[in-house]
């Protein structure tokens, strides 16, 4: 074969590959397109956030703000819910539960500590917590009552407002009240004690901080989220909280 002749085989290569890959990539956006228009339409309450390759072959990970697992074929046609488990060399992996920490992590993180009512770390911090927590809640109280001894223990925690009653009920205005007060911690002592506060109104983040519990996938208070993600459902003794974060 001459020579000359090798470099403009070797560009109809080339581009025969980019062509190619190009294809790969465009079908590969309108499948996932394709997936979110058709749940979409058929569930519109889903609020669909995104859809991507799954590591399950023919299959595509459907991401939403109601939280959960879901799964698609590529024509969107059938749908599993429920964990994606892996067998590795090391045992079973959770696939799902993997993407709900870093998921979880991310979304907090977006959301920032704006607006949380915080009691902090006495001393040097050893590990922080985010708690959605309701005001009427027996073991948010239950909880709350233990929170001097998880800062004496070096563990800030961070309240995020999750009223499980939802918007425009007394408990939800409670946790406004205790946001507007002057003296938030006060207030939040003085709620969680069962004694009466005064009621206030003023621009609060309460809402959204609701809404956020909803997003990472908050279904009862208290709920405990840990730096990495991982939800500690329910009140936990201070002590046993503290061993699972490392701290003692």
């Amino acid at each position: 074969m001459p020579t000359y002749k090798m470099p403009a085989l070797l560009n109809i290569c080339l581009a025969a590959m980019v062509s190619g890959l190009f294809s790969v990539q465009t079908m590969a956006g309108e499948a996932e397109d394709a997936i979110a228009k058709k749940l979409s339409a058929a569930i519109p309450q889903l609020n669909i956030t995104g859809v991507s390759k799954s590591e399950v072959p023919g299959l595509y990970e459907v991401s939403s703000t109601n939280g959960g697992s879901i799964l698609a074929t590529e024509d969107g046609q059938y749908l599993l819910t429920g964990d994606v488990l892996k067998v590795t060399s090391q045992g079973i992996a959770n696939l799902s539960e993997e993407k709900r920490l870093s998921e979880r992590t991310q979304t907090l993180a977006e959301f920032g500590q704006e607006g949380i009512i915080s009691y902090p770390a006495n001393g040097e911090q050893k590990a922080s917590i985010a708690v959605f927590t309701d005001i009427d809640c027996p073991y948010c109280r239950k909880f709350h009552d233990e929170v001097p001894q998880l800062n004496d223990m070096g563990i800030t925690v961070n309240y995020y407002g999750f009223p499980r009653s939802g918007p425009n009920t007394p408990s939800f205005a409670k946790y406004v009240s205790v946001w507007c007060s002057d003296d938030q911690q006060a207030a939040m002592d003085a709620a969680k004690q069962g004694r009466s506060i005064d009621s206030k109104t003023c621009e609060n983040p309460v809402a959204d901080q609701y809404q956020l519990g909803q997003q990472v996938g908050v279904t009862g208070t208290p709920a405990i989220i840990l730096d990495n993600g991982q939800v500690v459902p329910g009140y936990r003794p201070a002590k046993q909280l503290a061993e699972v974060l490392g701290v003692l």
